[in-house]
């Protein structure tokens, strides 16, 4: 049998990939962590498939089902929000699997922020504007960050960061980054991507607090912040469909005289 780590993305089930899709059409077993997945991304599973909610479960809970349907020869699709790859806690479900023997298959979906790009109808790497994006979170009651990772450290590049488990902590959030970016940096909440109740809240580092607060959202929310976020006009185009920059797919075009 073979686990399927799948990425189910932001939360709209038509952002599943197709390959995903099969997957979990196929799986006869179906974990999924249910308070960030919707159920209308898992109703794909088989007719009498074991579909359980993960999110009340431990990590020996979880890998007791996975073993169980090992010994059954059944496929389990482990469905994630977002990518795996991000946040997905995947790395020690697979130490477990890879001590127990069982095959394994990574599956990416779609990442929130860049649900979130395309529901902002932007581009997050805007020329000479901002070309990176550092994906970071904050450690709150989770698992601490390490040394180097801090919201500071970041700050020094000017990029734009997307803030994972940062939204109880704006305060924080604004002293470390406003030393660098300026108060008035425009800064983007968003809350529960893909969802039908997803929301943006646009602000800057100064005002955001006070902005989500009245509008009482206190998780599953994620905190985007750097100058690309204030929907810039004035930039300079980018020079991959420059026709006075070459590359091998296009040669240099010739003025006629």
């Amino acid at each position: 049998m073979t686990v399927y780590f799948i990425g189910a993305g932001p939360g709209d089930p038509e952002l599943l990939t197709l390959k995903a899709q099969k997957r979990i059409a196929a799986c006869p077993v179906c974990l999924f962590a249910g308070s960030l997945v919707p159920a209308e991304v898992v109703a794909g599973a088989p007719e009498g498939a074991l579909v359980m909610d993960t999110a009340a479960m431990t990590l020996d809970d979880t890998h007791g089902e996975i073993v169980a349907a090992h010994a059954r020869g059944e496929d389990v699709a482990r469905v994630h929000s977002g990518d795996p790859s991000l946040y997905g806690a995947i790395a020690e479900q697979i130490r477990r699997l890879n001590d127990a023997g069982i095959d394994y298959e990574i599956i990416p979906g779609v990442p929130a922020y860049c649900a979130a790009a395309a529901a902002l109808g932007q581009e997050l790497t805007v020329p000479e504007i901002g070309q990176s994006i550092v994906l970071t979170r904050l450690s709150m009651k989770s698992t601490s960050m390490p040394a180097g990772e801090t919201l500071e450290n970041f700050a020094r590049t000017g990029t734009t960061l997307a803030i994972h488990l940062g939204i109880r902590n704006l305060r924080e959030i604004e002293r470390q980054l406003a030393p660098h970016y300026g108060s008035d940096c425009p800064v983007v909440v968003a809350y529960r991507v893909g969802w039908p109740d997803q929301m943006f809240i646009k602000g800057t580092l100064a005002d955001i607090h006070g902005k989500v607060r009245d509008a009482k959202i206190t998780r599953t929310a994620l905190v985007l912040v750097g100058p690309v976020m204030g929907g810039v006009k004035d930039f300079k185009e980018s020079a991959l469909y420059d026709s006075a920059i070459p590359h091998v797919l296009r040669p240099r075009v010739v003025a006629k005289s």
